[in-house]
């Protein structure tokens, strides 16, 4: 079945082929960013962070609910560790088009290594309490608001253009490699030593992105004269309102995010009191996620174009919707591994594949402030979704509150279904001005 918008002819079947690798030698090109001696660097010293990182993730929300017993005040800390995003990022896209990007993740690296090394001296000497994690939680929310819309615009300056695709979704395989191995190990730290180990290895890890970040070299190009950044901060707002598909693809993003990631603020939560076990069941049921999510990061990697992905929105976000409906009322710890797995699957890709579409679809001179729009209502309704279900959980418990979350992500999916055509209508002038259009010929036509 074929249709025909505005002289276009798209096919409008899903198809197996379309949403399969689209290359014979995908498997080869799945690390292909990584020829790239800058990439490389980024990519190693990322690893080593963000394992060290979710290790972190993992014993402060053991930590806040061993400390508290209360649910509310995971969404609290989740809520203060995302909220300034919401509102700083706007400001943040436009510095992080006008300044060097290498030596603003410097800053921001070494900022988080300061609230590590901090959070880990206070644990580790049993001064911890609940209003110390708070405030943390707030800086690290205000860093993050700098630092998120800086990370995403960098990888363009890494490597060629046509391979953005791969270096964007390699950026999702660490990210989510890490989300596997981190918990994992600091479920098992956290049972040996404690949260304050965890919360020490995390502090050491950036020495590692610190590093590599002084040994990448590249040109930065010349700036034409410095904007009023409120004038810079309106001109991104402009582009993306002008910009149909880059307003759906975020609009999508802020609903799908606002709802599914409460899973990840009530695991703690659920693990101690309906599945009665410790933390490392907690680390291994967090690193099934993970395993889910470096498989879809792997298969974007191995992906040759952008056009297609918009199928992949969809059925991922649904995937990742039915996985979680009724994982909280399920009381084995068995059933519950490949429901993790999938819903890591779905999100990851669906968030990965809407970047990477955001990525395209943008130009070089508003990549920053795209990006930290992206990071807005991504990151923004975490954190609003995070206090928000949380206090719903605390009238209609946790199940039935993550069965609300998945079907609201549900239709999320319907709803870009349905605005799918009209997405890669007025994609169509964009890919062929930057040539990916060309693919058309081959049968892969459409987003």
């Amino acid at each position: 079945m074929h249709q025909q918008i505005s002289g276009i002819k798209w096919k409008s079947k899903y198809t197996l082929k379309e949403l399969l690798p689209d290359n014979s030698s995908a498997f080869f090109r799945i690390f292909e960013s990584l020829k790239y001696k800058n990439y490389r660097l980024f990519f190693w010293g990322q690893t080593a962070s963000l394992i060290g990182t979710w290790m972190q993730v993992i014993a402060m929300s053991w930590l806040v609910y061993r400390l508290t017993q209360s649910v509310i005040l995971l969404g609290t800390v989740a809520f203060l560790s995302q909220i300034p995003t919401l509102f700083l990022t706007p400001f943040s896209g436009a510095v992080a088009d006008r300044y060097d990007k290498r030596k603003l993740l410097m800053l921001t690296q070494s900022l988080y290594m300061f609230e590590a090394t901090l959070l880990a001296i206070l644990t580790l000497t049993h001064l911890i309490q609940s209003w110390h994690i708070l405030v943390l939680s707030l800086f690290v929310g205000f860093v993050n608001a700098l630092d998120m819309p800086v990370r995403q615009s960098f990888y363009s300056k890494l490597v060629p253009p046509e391979l953005l695709t791969n270096a964007v979704a390699l950026n999702s395989a660490i990210i989510n490699g890490s989300r596997l191995i981190g918990p994992a190990i600091g479920g098992f730290i956290i049972q040996l030593i404690g949260e304050g180990g965890c919360f020490t290895i995390n502090a050491i890890s950036f020495i590692f992105v610190l590093y590599a970040l002084t040994k990448i070299v590249f040109i930065s190009p010349k700036h034409e004269k410095l904007k009023n950044p409120f004038v810079e901060i309106r001109e991104g707002f402009q582009y993306v309102k002008n910009s149909i598909p880059i307003r759906v693809l975020l609009l999508t993003t802020m609903l799908f995010s606002f709802c599914i990631f409460s899973y990840a603020t009530f695991m703690p939560a659920y693990v101690k009191d309906t599945l009665l076990r410790d933390s490392s069941s907690l680390g291994i049921i967090m690193s099934a996620v993970g395993i889910g999510a470096v498989s879809s990061a792997l298969y974007l990697a191995a992906r040759k174009s952008v056009l297609g992905l918009g199928k992949v929105v969809v059925i991922t976000i649904a995937l990742a919707s039915i996985a979680l409906m009724p994982a909280f009322f399920i009381k084995s710890f068995w059933l519950i591994l490949p429901l993790a797995t999938c819903a890591g699957f779905g999100i990851t890709c669906a968030l990965a594949a809407i970047n990477t579409l955001l990525q395209t679809l943008t130009t070089d001179a508003m990549r920053g402030r795209v990006m930290a729009y992206y990071s807005m209502c991504f990151v923004g309704s975490c954190a609003l979704g995070s206090l928000f279900w949380s206090h719903i959980a605390k009238i209609l418990t946790l199940p039935w509150c993550m069965l609300i979350c998945s079907s609201v992500c549900l239709i999320t999916a319907f709803t870009f279904e349905k605005f799918r055509p009209v997405v890669r209508l007025h994609s169509h002038p964009v890919f062929v001005e930057k040539g990916i259009i060309k693919e058309i010929a081959q049968g892969i036509n459409e987003v």
